[in-house]
């Protein structure tokens, strides 16, 4: 009770508004020309393409003092970890962005938050685009919001940024449309996937990383990955997730060989029971980053989620469970090419049709003849050397 009645009066208009003016404020000062504040999918992260830009810059220059930015709810994620941490929206955290010469983000801030003048903000986003996104979303479905209110905090939002990162050339135009973006545009191919580059193949590193998440070193890994629907909600932020995937039909026919992870997008708000399917289906949702998991994984099963696009530099298979492609294509969001004809993998609808793809690979089904092109129009830039050439362009220009 008391934290509701703490949380409704720190989001009281006139204390945002107070707050903002702090920030101006101490926006005026002179400029800590060594610091730089992450922060990933809102503070909830320790991961993503700020993590790997982090590790270099700590790694190969270790002079920058560098603070993440954390939602308190999550801080248990960055325990452990070696780095400094400041709570997000906290006093502390409005000197220490205000006078922080470098912002390394990779989703929007709130539209209140003012972004100083000699500040350089370094957005790195976090996927290579297949649904629609802001500016070329035909209609906008998401809680508390409207379509032009949503593209008009956007379009605020990445007029504040400075650079932005592009995994590829389809991706560049399709940011410079859907978020307005005229600034420096760094084509590097992204950051995140230089662990997967240098890393594929690596026994020492897979078995390392399934022994942490206790996965027998006999059993095959199935990674399951969806995205949230802009229509499923419970509020602003928080998302519903239907699981379609009949996981007791699954375990029936693959639990001998296989484990699922099943990791949900960062917006969905489901924490899932699977204690039923112990031993075969296990929650990842709050795995720290999800290269790991890519890692170890021998099939992706995902929908529409960017995640596809990634994994896809491990050229291994892939299945796309759309059970509600009709509806996501024609009322969500739209996709940006012919998903259907192009994506690297085939798409099916039922439970039935995922196991039969699982069979079929087990029986030494090949890659799909769309992977060749498809790998290389999305990730050909990526060759293990994206953060280096990311902080080159940005802290040592």
């Amino acid at each position: 009770m008391i934290r509701k009645l703490l949380t409704k009066v720190k989001r009281h208009r006139w204390i945002k508004k107070a707050y903002q003016l702090a920030f101006k404020i101490v926006g005026l000062l002179p400029k800590k020309n060594n610091l730089i504040i992450f922060e990933s999918f809102l503070g909830k992260q320790f991961s993503c393409n700020p993590r790997s830009i982090y590790e270099y810059l700590e790694a190969n220059y270790p002079d920058y003092e560098m603070y993440w930015s954390v939602d308190p709810r999550y801080s248990a994620s960055f325990q452990n970890k070696g780095v400094k941490t400041i709570n997000r929206f906290s006093i502390q955290w409005l000197f220490k962005m205000a006078r922080a010469k470098y912002w390394v983000f990779n989703s929007r801030t709130p539209s209140w938050i003012p972004k100083p003048k000699n500040t350089i903000y370094l957005q790195t986003w976090h996927g290579t685009p297949l649904k629609k996104l802001a500016a070329d979303m035909e209609e906008v479905h998401m809680p508390g919001t409207d379509t032009d209110r949503y593209k008009r905090n956007f379009l605020n939002e990445s007029g504040k940024w400075d650079y932005l990162i592009s995994p590829n050339r389809y991706s560049t135009d399709i940011f410079r449309s859907a978020f307005g973006f005229d600034k420096d545009m760094i084509e590097s191919g992204y950051p995140r996937n230089d662990f997967l580059l240098l890393n594929n193949g690596n026994e020492a590193v897979i078995n390392g990383i399934k022994e942490k998440l206790k996965i027998p070193p006999n059993k095959k890994v199935i990674l399951y990955a969806p995205t949230w629907r802009d229509n499923e909600y419970y509020s602003v932020g928080k998302y519903k997730f239907n699981l379609k995937l009949d996981l007791e039909k699954m375990k029936k026919e693959l639990g001998n060989q296989y484990i699922i992870l099943m990791r949900m997008h960062y917006l969905i708000a489901e924490n899932m029971d699977l204690s039923m399917y112990e031993g075969f289906a296990k929650d990842v949702s709050s795995y720290e980053d999800i290269r790991e998991l890519y890692l170890i994984s021998d099939i992706l099963i995902t929908d529409y989620s960017s995640v596809f696009f990634d994994y896809g530099n491990l050229k291994r298979p892939m299945i796309f469970f759309t059970y509600d492609i009709d509806n996501y294509r024609d009322q969500l969001r739209g996709f940006y090419f012919d998903f259907e004809k192009e994506a690297p993998g085939p798409l099916v609808k039922t439970t039935s049709e995922v196991l039969k793809e699982i069979r079929l690979i087990e029986e030494g089904k090949m890659l799909d003849e769309s992977f060749e092109p498809f790998f290389n129009r999305f990730c050909y830039l990526e060759k293990g050397t994206s953060s280096r050439q990311v902080v080159m362009e940005v802290f040592k220009r």
